[in-house]
């Protein structure tokens, strides 16, 4: 009858509502990029083989912290980013420009890592958060450079995530003392969209190496934003 019609009809909808939330956000033309994923909290060995079985290839993992730490986490969830199976595992670094010595804070990072035995590819530095930083860019810009001198003295594979509203207050719009490494940008569309077509010039870098596609989803019992290239 009727009711029973309507009954089953709004089990299907909302069955089909349930199924369609749970569906990782992905973007079009997929085929076409390698996807991935970063994070700033754990993540285990499970959560990241699932994210594999989700299509995602590779990890980017916060490895210290903006009040001027490591992140005690990090070198866990790379050890567990290799084991659930990641094709490439990198770290990033959210500096302490207030607490001073960015070489130092590049060096703390990659000497732990060491220690810990967790092994990566790349060391991303993430520039973002005016509040963070030092509301001068004569001394934002000697800070930076201090962050270079530690991937100089470590000898890191490294490279930089910043954006250019990010990048031209903190620094100035004329500032390119980073452009010599790897770009990692963020830029939101509506349908996420993995394409690095809308990639504007700033800071002195022409094109991008990797784009942040969507930010702060939960998949697989993990924290992530969504990035490809």
């Amino acid at each position: 009858n009727m009711s029973h019609f309507f009954l089953l009809s709004l089990f299907l909808l909302v069955t089909f509502i349930a199924f369609v939330h749970t569906i990782p956000v992905r973007a079009k033309n997929d085929t076409n990029y390698i996807h991935g994923v970063d994070l700033s909290q754990p993540c285990s060995a499970g959560g990241f083989n699932c994210l594999k079985n989700n299509n995602y290839h590779f990890a980017i993992v916060r490895c210290y912290l903006s009040v001027g730490r490591v992140d005690p986490n990090c070198a866990n969830s790379v050890k567990a980013a290799w084991a659930g199976g990641m094709s490439h595992v990198d770290i990033y670094v959210f500096p302490c420009p207030k607490c001073g010595n960015g070489q130092r804070q590049i060096e703390d990072t990659v000497s732990h890592m060491k220690q810990q035995g967790a092994n990566y590819g790349m060391l991303w530095l993430d520039i973002e958060g005016t509040q963070y930083w030092l509301g001068d860019q004569a001394r934002n810009r000697a800070f930076f450079e201090e962050l270079l001198a530690g991937l100089r003295s470590t000898g890191v594979h490294a490279g930089i995530y910043a954006s250019r509203s990010q990048w031209d207050p903190i620094f100035g719009d004329s500032y390119s003392a980073g452009s010599q490494y790897d770009l990692w940008y963020p830029h939101y569309q509506s349908p996420p969209n993995p394409s690095m077509s809308d990639f504007s010039p700033f800071g002195g870098w022409h094109k991008a190496a990797i784009k942040q596609y969507a930010g702060t989803h939960s998949l697989c019992g993990c924290g992530v934003d969504y990035n490809a290239y």
